[in-house]
């Protein structure tokens, strides 16, 4: 896992979809490629009540990524200072192989462009000590972004759970 984790309380998110968007227009993404989403849960009667949910995915960074050992380019790397998986366009090939090695569909496809993207935590921005633009953007607060060390215990526990195929 990369020494970053993005946590989502689910209790204040209300599934506006700003994280989505804001990623998108920082990464000057076309229609189609969403690097972040968000998932709706429910709606569920919880107390008799309908209850509805909202479920944050991005990259999980993982230790050994299956999107790197896929990529015959070597356009998809991890970074050694901080563990960050990221695209290096002018060597993606287009083969698409990165898509199908990650169980959870993480890299998308730039159809125009024939090249592969995901999320990387912003990284341009983290390297300036800024929060990546979902995190930045969320206007209900509920994404945060740290080192694994500064989040809550049960938090990394899970992300370190969904990071291992």
């Amino acid at each position: 896992m990369s020494d970053y984790i993005i946590f989502q309380d689910v209790d204040q998110c209300i599934g506006c979809y700003s994280c989505e968007i804001h990623c998108k227009a920082n990464k000057k993404l076309p229609d189609g490629p969403r690097l972040c989403r968000i998932y709706q849960v429910g709606p569920k009667v919880v107390d008799k009540v309908p209850r509805m949910a909202f479920s944050f995915l991005a990259c999980f960074h993982c230790e050994k990524p299956w999107c790197v050992s896929a990529c015959p380019s070597k356009a998809m790397q991890k970074r050694p200072k901080d563990g960050i998986v990221f695209v290096e366009a002018e060597k993606c090939i287009g083969c698409k192989l990165c898509l199908y090695a990650c169980p959870w569909g993480v890299p998308q496809f730039i159809q125009e462009d024939r090249v592969a993207v995901k999320c990387d935590f912003c990284k341009d921005r983290v390297d300036q000590g800024l929060k990546p633009a979902c995190v930045a953007k969320c206007i209900t607060g509920c994404l945060r972004f740290g080192k694994k060390e500064l989040m809550p215990e049960e938090q990394v526990r899970q992300q370190e759970l969904l990071a291992t195929p």
